[in-house]
């Protein structure tokens, strides 16, 4: 049996589930598919971080998903130096500490709304393509039935079989061996909402979930097992109280299991009509939280491209890998050097993480720049030559007239043109495209006309009122208005 679909999704993990939405919510197609059968709700990832909610703003399910969680200001990730995330220009100033299984199911009931089409217990075993599409081969209950899409899109985890498919080599090597994870309960919980201690011994780190369980990450420097041994209560105990001078009475654990952390990164993004994002294009240590944040985001760029190229302008899918790919080197770069100091594998190591936490934390906080680019906030792209210095920025939440703001009115995922209105010229460029741009004006306005991507970037600004130049973009951006040819541009 054969169907058809505009966009095939392999793999129901968050990346998957805000992608599947995204493309759904604007009429398009869209299958997504997981191997598993059954939702695991024990996982591993537990930090949103400020960027990452926004984005989760502009699809109106950011409060829900607060309301499930510890929110944090201030993170002392090394002994007294601080990360001040209360400073952020945002909403969501903050860490959110949450399950994975929580950002999961708000994505999930999303896409259920929008209509995706959700097929568990479902594995990809053939990929192929050609100038037109992609075909693909699935087996469900030892039955296989063909799939065949526009594009597909690989957000199957870090053993990815679209990128096995795709024969794309996953350069890296494995950063940490037999990390513990454990849920667990206490009857001595440290005070500290983020708790870590490291030494020669080892590390642990303690996060509450904020409703009597806490997440422990441990490693033993010397007890290095295989993924599949089994670990003990009493295992994850010792590590705790050797590190840090007390086991704070755990008592009990719902989950305990053993893993390896990686630090790999896919060459390319994207092969013809196949795309890759999440951990099946980059994985990296969970140090700094970052990995279930980057999948979000590469979601969030590479949505809205996919629903311009099905709807016939498939120009905007080369600005993916471009934009997308240095940011995922850098998180592997960050969360690297922050496990390096906490691993400390020798005694030089560790004195400098003491002298950094102990000695500079007193008098310093973390800069600016880090504890923007850990929020993902301070999060920018390639800008052209001769575009304005705002293109390839974050759009931050701005006020809009009639009382508003601006990540209310990206619901729905349409762009959106920011302005101080009153331009009759204006007016008459954009009524050839209200179909796919919202207009708003906003005292705030950083330019006369500043037209927002989907995932709250800005595309392209002016400081002037040049009719002709508005229109170039957005035929560019948007599409051409009804009864007009498509321009050709290679730029976004």
């Amino acid at each position: 049996m054969t169907t058809t679909t505009d966009v095939l999704v392999v793999g129901a993990g968050p990346t998957g589930l805000l992608l599947a939405g995204d493309l759904a919510e604007q009429g398009i197609s869209c299958t997504l598919v997981e191997r598993r059968e059954d939702e695991s709700n024990l996982t591993r990832a537990f930090a949103v971080h400020a960027r990452t909610l926004e984005l989760l703003d502009m699809r109106g399910v950011a409060d829900d998903l607060v309301s499930t969680g510890v929110r944090r200001a201030t993170i002392r990730p090394i002994g007294q130096l601080v990360i001040d995330l209360g400073r952020l220009p945002s909403r969501f100033a903050y860490l959110l500490i949450t399950p994975q299984y929580e950002t999961e199911r708000v994505l999930e009931e999303r896409a259920a709304k929008v209509g995706v089409e959700l097929r568990r217990g479902t594995e990809l075993v053939g990929l192929r393509q050609d100038g037109d599409g992609v075909v693909a081969d699935l087996r469900r209950a030892g039955a296989t039935s063909t799939v065949r899409a526009s594009y597909a899109v690989g957000t199957d985890g870090v053993g990815s079989a679209v990128r096995r498919a795709l024969d794309l080599p996953f350069p890296g090597h494995t950063a940490v061996q037999s990390v513990m994870i454990a849920d667990v309960r206490m009857s001595e919980p440290p005070s500290e909402v983020l708790t870590l201690a490291n030494g020669r011994d080892g590390f642990a780190f303690i996060v509450p979930f904020g409703d009597g369980w806490y997440r422990v990450i441990a490693w033993d420097r010397h007890r290095q097992l295989p993924d599949d041994a089994p670990v003990t209560l009493d295992e994850v105990r010792d590590v705790t109280a050797r590190v840090h001078g007390t086991s704070f009475g755990i008592t009990e654990a719902r989950w305990l299991s053993r893993f390896h952390s990686d630090e790999r990164q896919a060459p390319h993004y994207r092969v013809g009509r196949v795309f890759l994002a999440g951990d099946a294009a980059h994985v990296h240590s969970p140090a700094g939280g970052l990995g279930m944040n980057a999948g979000l985001q590469d979601a969030a760029d590479l949505g809205w491209r996919l629903v311009s190229a099905v709807r016939g302008r498939a120009a905007l899918l080369d600005g993916y890998e471009r934009e997308r790919h240095p940011v995922g080197r850098e998180v592997l770069r960050g969360s690297g050097a922050l496990l390096r100091m906490v691993l400390g594998r020798n005694r030089r190591t560790r004195a400098a993480s003491f002298l950094l936490g102990q000695v500079v934390g007193r008098v310093m906080r973390a800069p600016e720049a880090a504890v923007l680019s850990l929020s993902g906030i301070g999060i920018t792209y390639p800008r052209p030559p001769g575009a304005h210095e705002l293109v390839g920025r974050r759009a931050p939440d701005l006020p809009v007239a009639g009382g508003g703001r601006l990540y209310e009115t990206l619901r729905g995922g349409r762009f959106v043109l920011v302005g101080s209105g009153g331009d009759e010229r204006s007016d008459a460029v954009l009524a050839g495209h209200h179909d796919r741009v919202r207009v708003v004006t906003s005292t705030a306005a950083p330019a006369r006309h500043a037209l927002v991507r989907p995932d709250g970037y800005y595309a392209w600004a002016s400081d002037d009122a040049d009719p002709t130049a508005l229109r170039s973009a957005l035929d560019t951006w948007c599409g051409p208005a009804a009864g007009d040819v498509a321009p050709v541009s290679s730029h976004p």
